[in-house]
């Protein structure tokens, strides 16, 4: 906390926040210090603390701190001096910090320390610092510290502790009070301060950005409802009574729920991305599921035309921030991005910071650097450790359940013994920090004010907290996907134009299209977004996809998991296989994938048509299913049976379709994901079958 031309000459402090005050100054805080005052370190001084002291509690830290490194190193006069300074700023608020970790320069401070207290009326304070939970993972914790610069020609002694201690651990009460027992004063000031901070954080309430409207539109409400309906009027030139009672709905649910800025701020700025003719994708996410969207031109999927639901998207009886993914050509998606930041202020927009964390695989390859443990062995361990679902299986379980690791929890050899045992507490823990590739959060004012933020010499400025935290801190957050595909897209319309003098409406190219589907039903699909593998190619070969729903699906099942299925989908298709359903209920929903239940859509309409479930509770029900909460799945599945029975199903068969549906549920793909992804391949196939 104090400037200087060296890279040791700052010292530490420690703040605890009392309440919001002093959380919001915390935030301020560490927001100047990695913006303004980083070198090496994020640093402030005395007078950054002074503006911003309001509501926090000061220590003064460790033996490395603002009092107690000059009490270590002998300038007693200059302690005084610094101690003085922290009274002024924070008054009461103020301790004097003692350790005991067994190093000989705490017990210079705890020598020196009760007599500055005493001579400038503050409080002691007995501390420990936690660098780790347990004792015995003092090793583990240095192994962690030497892992950046460890290689294959430098293999450290991960045993001389870098902190020259093993009590960074987390004390029990009766440890810390027989450690400081000749220090009263200063076990009862950990109390003190723990009354003192009574921190309680709104996590119920959201930041939207503060949306401009134009003169005489009124609230946000006002506007978004005439935008919404002008727009599906233009989708929709003659809708049927239900649509218009689903336009109401998704609308009355949008407002309920506080998310009308939301909507209007997305519109907005895809419709400047067309102006400034950057290509758009037609719609990623569930945010496809939503008239509202197809009509404001969010997205260019028609929910009804493909059967999607709005409470995939939003869900009334589950709060959540609306999130709604766009895709745009990856050279201009930064044009986007620049639009955002000059309609709201460049300090409300920022990107958003990502944490690398080590899974099984990276963990026992990074601890065997650190180890000297040569990398063929490593890799002969790690190539053994499969990835399911986008995740590799943790270590425990490998080493539990595949008989090739084995033989890890038998060896005898220590280094072999300590990688294992070394792995096991650091996996799953950050390793570094990145910058997401496409999210972009948007604050009402000075992102500052709700979020701390995070820059250094060699990244952008970003926000400390992460995706899932911004959003409980109740900030919008999006992603502005750079999609290449998309960018190619462009590039051939353009080609087309210029050597053949035509100009493709990729809105207005027929669905069903015979060069087009003759190219996917050979397989000439390499360069094809989505259908490009030479696996995927094989299948088509083998399915004749005839129409863009035989595309949507067989997206949606090549992927880990349901790919088991794809054989039974082309069999039934082919009418090689027969085509039975439990109920007939069940053929509405699933004849379009031939009895196969694909989509996590389908999952919701068999809840809702045999259990009489509403949309909202079957959404919910899908994600009990997808997490595999078994007390929620069986308080689901009672529920789900007694629905089915009141509605004339036997009670035996409501059991056996929750069953059918709970097996495929984990697999089960968001199916606006799959249309949208399955319209831009149809497009590019469409251009490289006809130019």
């Amino acid at each position: 906390t104090e400037t200087g031309g060296k890279r040791a000459s700052y010292h530490h402090i420690v703040l605890l926040a009392k309440n919001v005050t002093g959380y919001k100054n915390l935030i301020k805080l560490s927001t100047i210090a990695h913006l303004e005052g980083f070198y090496y370190k994020p640093r402030i001084d005395a007078d950054v603390l002074r503006k911003h002291s309001d509501g926090l509690v000061a220590l003064s830290a460790c033996a490395g701190g603002v009092v107690s490194a000059h009490l270590a190193s002998g300038n007693d006069a200059q302690a005084y001096e610094s101690a003085e300074i922290y009274k002024e700023i924070f008054g009461d608020d103020f301790y004097i910090e003692i350790q005991n970790h067994g190093i000989d320069r705490e017990a210079v401070v705890r020598e020196k320390a009760p007599r500055l207290a005493k001579d400038l009326q503050l409080k002691l304070i007995c501390t420990n610092d936690v660098h780790y939970i347990k004792r015995e993972h003092a090793i583990a914790h240095n192994i962690l510290l030497l892992i950046p610069d460890a290689s294959s020609t430098n293999t450290p002694d991960y045993t001389q502790l870098r902190y020259q201690t093993d009590q960074a651990y987390f004390k029990s009460t009766k440890e810390m009070v027989d450690l400081f027992k000749d220090y009263p004063e200063a076990i009862d000031s950990t109390l003190e301060v723990a009354e003192k901070c009574n921190l309680e954080i709104d996590l119920k309430k959201n930041y939207m950005p503060q949306f401009p409207i134009p003169a005489g539109m009124g609230t946000l409400n006002d506007y978004l409802d005439k935008l919404a309906r002008d727009g599906f009027a233009q989708r929709y030139p003659n809708p049927p009574e239900d649509l218009h009672h689903r336009l109401d709905h998704e609308l009355g649910v949008i407002k309920e729920m506080g998310y009308s800025g939301y909507f209007l701020v997305v519109q907005d700025f895809i419709a400047a991305a067309r102006r400034m003719g950057v290509h758009v994708g037609p719609g990623r996410g569930s945010a496809a599921g939503s008239i509202v969207s197809y009509s404001l031109g969010i997205t260019n999927v028609d929910p009804v035309k493909y059967d999607l639901l709005f409470e995939r998207f939003l869900n009334p009886d589950r709060i959540s921030m609306p999130d709604i993914d766009v895709d745009f050509s990856d050279d201009k998606r930064e044009l986007v991005i620049q639009y955002v930041r000059e309609k709201y202020g460049e300090d409300s927009v920022s990107q958003i910071i990502t944490f690398g964390t080590l899974s099984s695989r990276a963990v026992l390859k990074d601890v065997g650097r650190v180890l000297g443990i040569p990398l063929s062995t490593i890799e002969s361990i790690t190539k053994q450790i499969p990835v399911e679902l986008g995740k590799v299986r943790p270590l425990a379980e490998a080493l539990e359940t595949i008989a090739e690791l084995k033989w890890l929890n038998e060896s005898n050899d220590p280094k072999i013994k300590t990688l294992i045992e070394t792995s096991l507490v650091l996996e799953g823990m950050n390793r570094n920090a990145g910058m997401h590739a496409a999210g972009v959060v948007i604050a009402p004012g000075n992102i500052s004010d709700y979020v701390p933020l995070y820059k250094t010499p060699q990244t952008e400025m970003m926000t400390q907290y992460n995706m899932k935290d911004l959003e409980t801190a109740g900030l919008l957050k999006m992603d502005f996907l750079g999609l290449r595909t998309l960018t190619v897209i462009e590039n051939a319309v353009e080609m087309i134009e210029k050597n053949h003098g035509e100009r493709i409406d990729l809105d207005a190219i027929p669905e069903d299209d015979p060069k087009t589907f003759e190219l996917f039903s050979k397989g000439q699909t390499v360069a094809v977004f989505q259908f490009e593998s030479s696996g995927m190619r094989d299948w088509l070969l083998k399915l004749k996809p005839a129409c863009i729903s035989d595309l949507v699906a067989m997206n949606a099942l090549y992927r880990p998991g349901p790919m088991e299925m794809i054989g039974d989908f082309i069999a039934r298709k082919n009418s090689l296989q027969e085509i039975t359903y439990l109920h007939p209920k069940l053929e509405s929903v699933l004849k379009e994938t031939y009895g196969v239940i694909v989509y996590q859509e389908q999952v919701m309409k068999i809840a809702s048509e045999i259990g009489g479930f509403t949309l909202a509770r079957a959404d919910l029900m899908r994600r009990a299913m997808g997490k595999k909460d078994k007390n929620l799945m069986g308080e689901m599945k009672k529920e789900f049976v007694e629905g089915a029975v009141a509605l004339g199903t036997q009670r035996k068969l409501a059991g056996e379709i929750f069953d059918l549906i709970e097996k495929f549920a984990s697999y089960g793909f968001n199916k606006s994901h799959s249309v949208a992804y399955s319209i831009v391949a149809y497009q590019t196939a469409y251009l490289k079958a006809h130019y």
